[in-house]
């Protein structure tokens, strides 16, 4: 059974035109679950976003911090941003600290051609969003 990431992956192969996979990228946004209100907070708050942007991260400990899995949740007050994070999530969300370090989803954002289609302001939010998360990792990794 393929994983939420190839299901996105193999549906951006099969959308040739950029409308059809930004409006692709916007439903992926309307099917993140809600965030809880309490969420929206200034510690969740992603600075360098210029939309409003919440990440909240659950870490389930592990004996080998490395090995803790890091669960996400998030959203966003602009559709085509909550639709990055359902993306972003599909390549970080139940993986190990150590996993999510090791991987680079901004090869991916590149890989399926939306780093390109996005604006300047997006795509620095996109990166702030990846640090963010790959921060909250290397905290989780040393305990």
């Amino acid at each position: 059974m393929p994983t939420e990431l190839e299901t996105i992956c193999d549906d951006f192969a099969f959308l040739d035109e950029w409308e059809d996979r930004y409006r692709y990228v916007i439903d992926l946004g309307r099917e993140l679950p809600d965030l809880p209100e309490t969420a929206r907070s200034d510690a969740n708050k992603v600075r360098g976003c210029v939309s409003q942007v919440w990440l909240q991260t659950n870490i389930e400990p592990a004996t080998n911090p490395p090995d803790s899995i890091l669960r996400f949740l998030g959203d966003s007050d602009a559709l085509i941003v909550r639709g990055l994070i359902a993306i972003l999530f599909a390549v970080y969300n139940g993986r190990t600290a150590r996993q999510i370090v090791e991987t680079d989803a901004l090869a991916l954002f590149t890989e399926l051609g939306l780093k390109e289609h996005l604006t300047p302001q997006r795509s620095n939010g996109l990166s702030s969003m990846v640090a963010r998360v790959r921060r909250d990792a290397e905290l989780a990794a040393v305990g």
